[in-house]
């Protein structure tokens, strides 16, 4: 299913614990992986890193929050010893969702630098490293939303197409030294968060998927970079990315007041 020879031995996760990232830990360590799983809450991380050492892997925890001041220091300290050959960036979410210009700056800061600042660190350190050794992966988990502004999410939008344009620019710079890059685009997944922001999944319509799917179908896509748009999402995604953008935009947000109860 992966290469341990190009991808091992070990695999850090951020945002590891349950959802996609805990379905990436089940998948990496039935294929022989050992894992650096970090997330903010410590007891949906400690059983996904309980299952995975089932598998007979090494699993190493990290309960903390990207966003703390010491957070990557953190990181480095635990996997300073090790050689890391995969990085799933899958801690990005919106934080704050608000109208931006009544909004609070300092908490569009923390979806920039959860969703951007976080993303680049990690992928700086790690992606050293695998250049140096000329073998490893990246995959960078992206959204949907990436792909359209959208009210009340507009820097967490925003900042998602930001993380797919530098996809595809470390994916340019990586793939000559045998670092795989991939941007896995997201739509609607059925993960624990979404269900407790209360999400109706049973609108008419709307495609949604699994998470361990999603998971499965990242795995199985890590060479086909720069982006790989899962979920059946790929015609989703074109929709979104074409013109006119005005018609565009204004469509998708009446969609989305009417599936809010909204105006």
């Amino acid at each position: 299913m992966i290469d341990r020879n190009h991808y091992g031995p070990w695999a850090v996760i951020a945002g590891g614990s349950e959802g996609v990232g805990a379905s990436f830990a089940d998948l990496l360590s039935t294929a022989g992986l050992n894992l650096v799983l970090i997330a903010r809450k410590p007891g949906p991380l400690d059983e996904t890193a309980e299952r995975a050492r089932h598998n007979g892997v090494e699993v190493r925890t990290l309960a903390l929050d990207l966003l703390s001041p010491d957070a990557f220091e953190q990181i480095r300290r635990a996997t300073d010893d090790i050689e890391v050959g995969l990085l799933i960036f899958n801690a990005g979410a919106n934080s704050y969702g608000h109208e931006f210009v009544t909004g609070d700056l300092a908490g569009f800061q923390g979806v920039i630098d959860l969703n951007i600042t976080s993303q680049l660190t990690l992928s700086h350190h790690f992606g050293a490293k695998m250049k140096d050794r000329g073998r490893g992966g990246i995959m960078l988990l992206g959204s949907l939303a990436g792909y359209m502004g959208s009210e009340d999410q507009s820097i967490y939008a925003a900042s998602k197409a930001f993380g797919r344009i530098f996809a595809e620019s470390l994916w340019l710079e990586l793939e000559p030294f045998g670092v795989h890059v991939v941007e896995l685009v997201l739509g609607v997944t059925r993960t624990p968060a979404m269900i407790r922001a209360g999400l109706n999944f049973d609108v008419p319509g709307m495609n949604v998927a699994e998470p361990e799917d999603v998971a499965r179908e990242g795995i199985e896509h890590l060479t086909d970079g720069p982006v790989w748009v899962a979920g059946g999402n790929y015609e989703a995604a074109q929709k979104r990315n074409g013109f006119p953008r005005d018609k565009l935009v204004k469509g998708a947000a009446e969609s989305m007041r009417k599936l809010l109860g909204r105006r």
